[in-house]
């Protein structure tokens, strides 16, 4: 409140929760999207194609539930987060318990995945790549275009 009974002033903290909850929104559309691609890759192509942009799209698509989750991180480190997170599963498969519940889950089956494949470990760095590139790009500045400063608003 101000001292004439009026309403307090914005908070600072406004533009970043508007800021948080637009990054949420489209990051939220481009896991949707990605689930959408993947589906698409398995309904439309085969063999190595659909197998390997599935484990890309799997990176991307845990890219963008980090930009979910932690809309403030910077896209690196949600990158990064992708990544480990997709090699730690891949990884796990060399101990046969994702084998195991794959066989009673289809939900576990298509989180975890059933048996390592090596090659997978490479198309999940290109997932990651993909999905820092496009986050990267999206929220870097348009070229001739300078920052706000408090001199320009």
């Amino acid at each position: 409140m101000t001292g004439d009974g009026g309403a307090a002033a914005p908070s600072r903290r406004a533009p970043r929760a508007v800021a948080a909850l637009r990054v949420r929104a489209v990051a939220a559309g481009a896991a949707a999207l990605t689930v959408l691609a993947g589906l698409g890759v398995r309904a439309f192509t085969g063999g190595d194609l659909a197998e390997y942009a599935g484990d890309a799209l799997y990176t991307v698509l845990i890219c963008a539930l980090a930009a979910v989750i932690a809309p403030g991180a910077r896209p690196v480190v949600r990158a990064g987060a992708g990544l480990a997170f997709s090699w730690a599963v891949e990884l796990l498969q060399l101990t046969g318990v994702p084998a195991d519940l794959s066989r009673h889950s289809a939900v576990a089956r298509l989180v975890l995945g059933s048996t390592f494949n090596a090659p997978d470990l490479f198309w999940y760095v290109v997932g990651a790549g993909f999905a820092w590139a496009v986050a990267a790009l999206a929220t870097s500045p348009s070229p001739g275009c300078a920052p706000r400063t408090s001199a320009s608003r």
